[in-house]
């Protein structure tokens, strides 16, 4: 591995990197309808929209269970699948699968997962999500090192683990739709975009008590765009393919990479059947920048077609109608579809109109015969108790934004690079804090450990999507807005970051260090 540092980047990339991105896709996202970042163009035929089944990730089985844990084995691998009908294309995967596959877990119950390395690359693994001790958490320097490499010291201070390491996850946490993806400092984007992604649902009683769709008619759906090249390779701008040496991508992207194919599950624009009933849909962005507005089309007669139910930290207090719904990088949204309402036969596509072009469609529903349908939408879903922002013990005001640094440019937090040594927030065990985050342009900020509650954006409260726990808040170009968190139970190192993975890699994340 190269001695390349953060400050090193920032001076190769230059001036332009960020201030070519500032152009035309970054005043685009300033309308508040557009997505931070540039569209990189596919270079091979692209498949006819609908034609494609759609996929579910199968569940992983555990490899062992016993009194204090489930556990489970996932090896990092490259593999040659076809998502482009015809075309050979080489993915990172779990299992050599993209997405990986599912691990569904019981609240309060131990889950194991040990990670095998056979990728060219060290890896990193996060639980997003998770409520995780420190040493588990998928910190960007505690390394996997690929299998057979031995462990030298390296920048960052992290841990290496030399080709396997097993992650232990409590999951004392609410029911809730989590996802694992890959951590690494500086190359986060394009290992995620080779297919280092893949579900982790957490379920509990609370959640198992209600009358929810369940089975086939509860569908995790992960929506990623991706582009291609000529010879069906994932198309990514990297200023170093191999992933090992200068990280960064080239100068237009800098502001964060948008792909012209629509992945649900892997499968390009794909066509779901479904009967007549409700179903659940576990809605998840995983794209490294692109953001959604989700809306059915034709909506069902009434309209009010997605009822959310839950959010990235699990069940709303009650579910709210909407006839679209918005999806920055990384967010996750629950929503129950009821397709009892439209008429046997119906094509339902479900649209993204910040879109354009390929990516104004996402998938398409062909709606069977109508069946008995014993599932219902309760007017209460859980209790979720305000958190009172006269508890709060500090107030803290974070900027994210592009910077000047050193005469160059680059995406920081409060004007300063990521540095692992550096500690922007440290946060006492069992208290409030209210976090005022500024933007200049999209950035969904996410936070490792502890959920948070949305207080207000801008003059006003919590937007229309602002609703329950979250761990991903989209912060719009131009605005402030203040979530209130407590930090609780486990002291260490964590991070919080922009989700766009190309701001993420390019030093706009911050170390949080919890303390008793």
């Amino acid at each position: 591995m190269t001695s390349l540092t953060r400050r090193n980047l920032l001076r190769g990339l230059g001036l332009g990197a960020v201030g070519a991105a500032i152009g035309v896709p970054l005043v685009a996202g300033i309308a508040g309808s557009d997505s931070t970042g540039l569209l990189l163009t596919s270079r091979l035929p692209l498949p006819t929209p609908f034609t494609l089944p759609a996929v579910i990730p199968p569940v992983l089985a555990p490899t062992r269970v016993d009194a204090a844990a489930d556990h489970y084995e996932l090896t990092q691998r490259a593999a040659r699948v076809e998502i482009i009908p015809g075309v050979s294309t080489e993915i990172w995967g779990y299992d050599g699968r993209f997405p990986g596959p599912t691990i569904v877990s019981r609240r309060g119950r131990r889950t194991v997962v040990r990670h095998r390395n056979e990728l060219p690359v060290p890896a990193v693994v996060h639980l997003h999500g998770g409520h995780t001790p420190p040493e588990h958490d998928g910190y960007p320097t505690d390394l996997i090192l690929p299998v057979g490499t031995s462990a030298e010291p390296h920048r960052g201070g992290g841990v290496l683990a030399e080709g396997e390491r097993s992650y232990d996850y409590p999951l004392d946490q609410r029911a809730a739709t989590l996802w694992y993806h890959d951590h690494r400092m500086d190359f986060t984007a394009p290992s995620v975009w080779r297919g280092l992604a893949g579900f982790h649902l957490v379920t509990d009683d609370e959640e198992d008590a209600l009358p929810l769709p369940r089975g086939e008619r509860d569908l995790p759906l992960m929506i990623a765009d991706r582009s291609f090249a000529a010879d069906g390779t994932l198309h990514y701008p990297s200023l170093d393919p191999t992933l090992s040496g200068r990280p960064g991508v080239q100068e237009p992207y800098a502001g964060g990479v948008l792909g012209d194919v629509i992945l649900v599950n892997g499968v390009p624009w794909p066509l779901a059947e479904v009967r007549g009933a409700r179903y659940r849909l576990r809605l998840l962005n995983a794209s490294n920048a692109r953001r959604y507005r989700l809306a059915l089309d034709p909506p069902p007669p009434g309209g009010g077609g997605l009822v959310q139910i839950g959010t990235d930290a699990g069940l709303l207090a009650a579910p709210v109608r909407h006839d679209a719904v918005e999806l920055a990088s990384a967010q996750r949204c629950d929503v129950i579809v009821d397709f009892g309402r439209y008429r046997p036969g119906t094509e339902v596509t479900l649209i993204n109109e910040f879109g354009a072009g390929s990516t104004a469609s996402v998938l398409r529903f062909r709606v069977g015969e109508r069946i008995a349908d014993d599932t219902a939408i309760p007017e209460r879903l859980s209790e979720i108790v305000p958190l009172d922002p006269a508890e709060a013990v500090v107030t803290r005001t974070l900027r994210f934004q592009s910077t000047r640094l050193h005469g160059m440019s680059g995406w920081t937090v409060n004007g300063r690079p990521f540095h692992p040594d550096e500690v922007h927030a440290e946060p006492r065990l069992g208290t409030v804090e209210i976090w005022r985050l500024i933007s200049d342009f999209h950035h969904p900020v996410h936070l490792h450990l502890s959920p948070f509650q949305v207080l207000s954006r801008g003059t006003g409260g919590p937007g229309p999507y602002d609703h329950g726990w979250q761990d991903t808040i989209d912060v719009r170009p131009a605005e402030e807005a203040a979530i209130i968190v407590r930090f609780e139970r486990y002291a260490g190192r964590y991070v919080f970051h922009c989700h766009n993975l190309e701001h993420e890699d390019m030093m706009m994340m911050a170390n949080l260090v919890t303390v008793e």
